[in-house]
């Protein structure tokens, strides 16, 4: 399944309080500490964020679509929660 968003801006840089940004001009972010996680971990990252841009929010239809696009979902989820419980790194 392939996702049709138009990027405007990418940026990878350090980022002390999420994984990763979007706005609804198309800028995303990601934070520079992904890099050192897997890459399962990075595609979590990225599908949620890209699906933003369709779904503004987590509810149902965003699970839906992760669940679509990733499968089981809920693993890299829990994994990135147990690596956001280091001091000042949130979920999203």
């Amino acid at each position: 399944m392939k996702l049709e968003v138009d990027i405007v801006w990418l940026g990878v840089r350090p980022m002390h309080n999420k994984w990763a940004s979007c706005s609804t001009n198309g800028h995303l972010n990601f934070n520079a500490e992904l890099l050192a996680l897997d890459q399962d971990l990075w595609d979590y990252v990225i599908v949620h964020e890209l699906l933003h841009f369709f779904v503004p929010n987590h509810g149902k239809l965003w699970k839906v679509l992760m669940r679509a696009h990733l499968g089981d979902y809920e693993v890299s989820e829990s994994r990135l929660k147990s690596l956001s419980s280091a001091p000042g790194i949130n979920e999203h």
